[in-house]
């Protein structure tokens, strides 16, 4: 850890204590996680702080973990360009709480709270432009969270009947669950179809 790194944890530490719930390393970054009621307050410190000014908001993400109460984490990522440091801070909410918008301390921020909110369906309160960004208005669920199905709920295909895109809930053309995997090396009554063809009198 290099002595900028060393004294920036420091001044975390003594800033925050156990509001911040812990402090360490992960990869070289400096990670925080925190409560949510304490989540705008933390960034906008850290943000201001003159021995830290982590000023640029690079991203926020999600991760999504099924079976724990809280099963969403919210991931921010800045970056100090004066001190060249970046920090993760962590918050973990469910489907329900929302979490502080943190758009009046980074403008930018609106673009990755629509995008969590899209893909986990994790709702930033005070985030005035919540839509979705990356599907469809008609999408149903949130396609990041781990229980979505992996062929979604529904599908859209261009009717050529009502000459419009049209939305249909998902028809696969294989059955995949009942799907006959036997290779026909292994058994010498198992035909595939195409196979009398090679046949003599095929």
């Amino acid at each position: 850890m290099t002595s900028d790194a060393t004294a920036a944890t420091a001044r975390v530490v003594a800033l925050f204590g156990a509001r911040a719930g812990f402090a360490n390393e992960e990869g070289g970054d400096l990670t925080i996680c925190v409560a949510r009621g304490d989540l705008h307050d933390t960034i906008k410190t850290l943000r201001d702080d003159p021995a830290l000014q982590f000023t640029q908001m690079m991203d926020i993400c999600g991760a999504d973990f099924p079976t724990r109460a809280e099963r969403f984490d919210v991931i921010y990522h800045l970056l100090s360009m004066n001190l060249n440091l970046r920090i993760r801070v962590k918050v973990t909410t469910d489907t329900q709480a929302p979490v502080a918008s943190i758009t009046d301390l980074y403008p930018v921020a609106g673009w990755f709270e629509r995008e969590t909110w899209d893909c986990y369906g994790v709702y930033f309160e005070g985030n005035t432009d919540l839509r979705r960004i990356l599907t469809d208005y008609g999408f149903q669920g949130h396609p990041f969270r781990k229980d979505f199905p992996l062929t979604g709920h529904v599908e859209l295909r261009y009717s050529e009947e009502a000459k419009r895109v049209v939305y249909e809930p998902v028809k696969l053309a294989q059955d995949f669950r009942s799907f006959d995997f036997l290779s026909p090396w292994e058994g010498t009554t198992y035909t595939l179809p195409g196979d009398e063809k090679a046949t003599p009198n095929g």
